[in-house]
Order: C-alpha cells, then structure tokens, then sequence
C-alpha cells in the first residue's frame, strides 16, 4: 500500500502515512499504471480522509482541565480521609500551637507534617502516570477528559500505543514544562500534526474518534 500524498510504501491497514504523516486515503497497488488513481485492494475498505482529524489545542486543554478536575476530587477525598483517621481537633491544635508566637507545640509534627506532604506529591505523580498512561494505552485510547471530547491518543500511524509510549509521553510533559510559557504545551496549537513537545518526544498523536 502506498500514501497517496508522498508515494512511500506504508503498512497494510495504517490510517496514516509513517513518513509524512497525513491520513491514508486508499490503497494502491505495486503494478498500477502511472497516473493511476489509487484503487482499494480486494476485500479492504480504505479509509476515508479526514474522519481521523488532529485534535487541536483547545480539545486537548478542556480534556486535560476535566482529568485534573477528577484528579483534584479523588485526592481531596482521600485527604478528608486521612484528616478523619488522624482527628481534625488534632490536626487544628497542632497547627494552632504551631502559630502561637514562643510555642512551638509538639516537635516531631512539623516532621510528620512534611513527610504527609511528600507521600502526597509522589502519591500523586504514581497516581497521575498510572492514570494517563493506564488508560491511554488501554481499548478507550484515552483517559476520561480525553473519552468526553472523543479523543485518542495514537502512535504516528494511528496505532493505539503500548503502555510503555504512554509512560514516555506522560513522563515527557515534565520536559515540555519546562519550556518557558508553556510554549511546550501551546505547541499543540500550531505545529502541522497539532502535537505538543510530549507528543514529538512520545512519537505520538491526539486524534478524533472516527
């Protein structure tokens, strides 16, 4: 099968050309005449052009609010649990003492307050990566922000991608972030594939459902 855009060879049944990257929209075969139309080989459907559309900047922020929405619920349900183990009338006379000026109340609680800190953080980057990657690499090919705006995240051939790459693209937006003015994320926004720099370092893409 050959791209009808570039001409390069791609992999029987790839929505998209592995080289210049557009949409596959049939199947041509080795021996066809020059000039040809491309002609669908026997018993395959081709793909229509354009039911596979990148997934601009705008989609992919509104599905990233609603996930870290989600996120923000689950973790602070979780913290109200804790707080509740722990006793809230205890935590609020810690911090109380904490304030009172000459008084620096039980020693070891600003210990055990900055270790609860930190669990908090790695708790949230393993829950975060296990999340997006998890179901990124999973049969929805999204995570739920992305599900509700009927996005999936592909590999460059419109491939779902393995839980490995997803790890890779989650764990690439710690580079993109440091990009200053996030002009690693709004990269989605402009670049010819709408592909942010995670997405160029993953090799991936954020495309509509059919």
């Amino acid at each position: 099968m050959f791209c009808s855009s570039c001409g390069k060879q791609t992999a029987d049944g790839s929505a998209f050309c592995g080289s210049c990257g557009r949409p596959v929209v049939g199947y041509s075969v080795g021996a066809s005449t020059a000039g040809a139309a491309p002609v669908a080989s026997a018993g395959v459907a081709a793909p229509q052009a354009g039911t596979r559309a990148y997934a601009g900047f705008w989609l992919r922020f509104v599905a990233y609010i609603i996930d870290e929405l989600l996120i923000l619920i689950v973790f602070g349900i979780l913290g109200l649990l804790v707080a509740g183990v722990i006793g809230f009338g205890s935590l609020r006379e810690q911090f109380e003492e904490m304030g009172r000026a000459g008084d620096r109340g039980n020693p070891a609680f600003p210990v055990f307050l900055v270790l609860m800190i930190c669990t908090f953080f790695v708790c949230a980057i393993i829950g975060g990566w296990l999340y997006f990657a998890g179901m990124e690499s999973s049969v929805h090919q999204g995570t739920l922000g992305k599900m509700a705006l009927g996005l999936v995240v592909t590999d460059m051939n419109g491939r779902p991608v393995s839980f490995g790459r997803a790890s890779g693209r989650f764990f690439a937006k710690i580079i993109t972030s440091l990009v200053p003015l996030y002009i690693g994320f709004i990269m989605a926004g402009f670049t010819e594939k709408k592909q942010a720099l995670h997405d160029m370092i993953a090799s991936c893409l954020v495309l509509r459902k059919v």
